[in-house]
Parts: structure tokens; sequence; C-alpha cells
């Protein structure tokens, strides 16, 4: 918060993605303590439901991050982004050759 100036719009994005980040968390810690597989309804394993929940709300964490479109080092104000540009963004900042697509 220190570091932007965030529309009315922005800040309800950053209060969901903060929700779903402490949403995430509580999974995680469940996930932690159970096992990976549950019974199914004929008594077969099947995935825990919390691995599909929490693949989900990473998503959705995705999508509410990028919906922020905070400014890149250096940029004075803030796009929206496809993952890849970002990454390859990251990549020419770190100096990595051959990594921008």
């Amino acid at each position: 918060m220190a570091a932007y100036l965030l529309s009315p719009v922005e800040l309800v994005m950053l209060g969901q993605a903060c929700r779903v980040v402490d949403l995430l968390a509580r999974a995680d810690a469940d996930l932690a303590a159970a096992d990976l597989t549950v019974p199914g309804s004929t008594g077969q394993p099947k995935a825990h439901p919390l691995i599909a929940a929490t693949a989900e709300q990473r998503r959705v964490l995705d999508v509410l991050l990028r919906s922020l479109a905070l400014p890149m080092p250096d940029e004075m104000t803030g796009r929206r982004r496809s993952p890849a540009a970002v990454a390859a963004a990251q990549a020419r900042w770190r100096g990595e050759r051959g990594s921008v697509a």
C-alpha cells in the first residue's frame, strides 16, 4: 500500500486477493495434516477435494493479482500482461539471454 496509489476498484481486488491468500494458507495447513487421497463413493481412492479447491483458488489469485496491473520496475504506470509477458520481462531484468518469448 505504501508503494502504490490504488484506485477504489484496485483496493477491492487487493482485499479479495488477501482473502484468497488467507484461504489458501488454511487449506494448505489442512492438506499438510491430511492424506492426499480420500475414499470415493464406492471406496476407491480419489484425490482429496482440497487439492482441486486450492488449485482453483491459486488461479483466482493469479487473476486478481494481474487485475491490479501494478507497474513493473521500469514503468510509471502498470498495465495488464499475460503470464508469458511477465516472465519475459523478468528474464530481461535479470539479464538472461534466450529467455524472451
